[in-house]
């Protein structure tokens, strides 16, 4: 029987609330266990090597998104990741780029959703204008439920903004978990805002005009969310709503 092969760890660390401190790759080296992920090897060189390592988790299976980082050069959630899906045995670790580094691995995700939910207005705005909170809820046709299902199915992990080239070079870029939020609200009836509406909101290049079709984030989303198939039907939309004006003849 083989023994357990040794996981070399190279780990980006930074305080950035010790003025003393600066960037740098630190190496660790762990045992590996069947069926270790990214995950349990990080816990572990925390319970057992260095308690002050920084990073995220809550549920521990791919639900939160709270681990997301970059391994191997590519942003993923560790708690999904195996060890053995590096045969070399040399994984590197580093923070989700384009959110605020709180410490080490650990970014401000919640921070980053906050203000796009409040940039977008990222909640149902119903049709009545007087909404009566005792009232039965609207019944919804189950083809139009299980659309909205697929949508709501996002964790908002941030590993879509990480991977997006867009988003790199232009920070008020929306990304794909914006215009996937805003597809999600088009597409219920029970919403009052018309496609017109939604235009003025992502009809630019910050919005649904500004993809470059790079396929970061369909390929990286952690929960096979169609990103692009939803920002192809925004660009629809919001084509079918240029004001003539504007329009190029």
């Amino acid at each position: 029987m083989d023994s357990p092969r040794t996981i070399r760890f190279d780990i980006f660390r930074f305080d950035p609330q010790d003025p003393q401190d600066s960037p740098k790759m630190v190496t660790y080296e762990v045992t590996e266990a069947p069926g270790m992920t990214v995950f349990i090897a990080l816990n572990m060189l925390r319970e057992q090597q260095d308690p002050s390592l920084q990073f995220d988790f809550v549920c521990r299976a791919g639900i939160c998104g709270s681990c997301a980082m970059v391994i191997n050069g590519k942003p993923t959630l560790a708690c999904r990741t195996l060890t053995a899906n590096y045969p070399e045995g040399k994984i590197t670790l580093m923070p989700l780029p384009g959110f605020e580094l709180i410490g080490d691995l650990s970014v401000n995700t919640g921070k980053f959703m906050r203000e796009l939910a409040e940039r977008l207005q990222l909640w149902l705005q119903p049709n009545a204008d007087v909404v009566n909170i005792h009232g039965l809820e609207t019944p919804m046709d189950p083809e139009e439920a299980a659309k909205l299902y697929e949508l709501e199915r996002c964790v908002e992990c941030g590993v879509c903004v990480s991977a997006c080239a867009t988003k790199q070079m232009r920070d008020t870029f929306v990304g794909a978990v914006g215009m996937m939020k805003i597809a999600r609200f088009e597409m219920d009836s029970r919403d009052a805002r018309s496609a017109d509406d939604f235009y003025h909101v992502i009809g630019n290049q910050d919005g649904v005009f500004g993809c470059m079709t790079l396929l970061g984030c369909q390929d990286t989303c952690p929960k096979d969310l169609p990103h692009m198939q939803q920002i192809a039907y925004l660009r629809r939309k919001m084509a079918q709503t240029i004001p003539d004006s504007n329009r190029i003849i």
